[in-house]
């Protein structure tokens, strides 16, 4: 079986999204989402917010072939680095917003999947089952046998 990488990043607005605070924000997102779905390692993004009906909270969900893939466009990709550097002016400081998980190359993940994947690496830390870039897990098959 083959791997993939699964990433949510949730984040909440401190002042209403419409505000002209965050007009910077919603111009680059865009233009990110664009550079993502062209990267190498590219698979899958969520599209909109799926079922996430708050305005307050922006959603983002992606499949990449590996964590490098993914790391390589969320740190070394100019453009998503200048809008990750501004998220304190934009976003309230939260216990959990970024959460990695391995599928089977070929799963489409769902918000519900994603936010429970948060909330356990929020309530627990990283595991093999909801990581961080600090704390990354092999991908399933090249884990350890007990």
């Amino acid at each position: 079986m083959t791997w993939h990488i699964a990433q949510i990043n949730v984040a909440i607005f401190r002042v209403a999204r419409e505000d002209p605070v965050n007009a910077d924000f919603e111009v680059a997102l865009g233009e990110v989402n664009a550079l993502a779905e062209a990267s190498p390692g590219f698979v899958w993004r969520m599209t909109g917010e799926g079922e996430n009906d708050d305005p307050q909270v922006t959603v983002n969900m992606t499949v990449w072939e590996s964590i490098d893939a993914l790391a390589a466009f969320a740190y070394r990709n100019a453009t998503h680095r200048g809008v990750m550097r501004r998220r304190k002016e934009w976003f309230i400081e939260m216990p959990a917003y970024l959460a990695l998980w391995w599928v089977p190359s070929g799963t489409v993940p769902t918000l519900s999947e994603g936010r429970a994947k948060l909330e356990l690496i929020g309530r627990v830390g990283p595991t093999e089952d909801a990581f961080d870039f600090k704390h990354p897990f092999p991908m399933p098959h090249r884990r350890p046998q007990a």
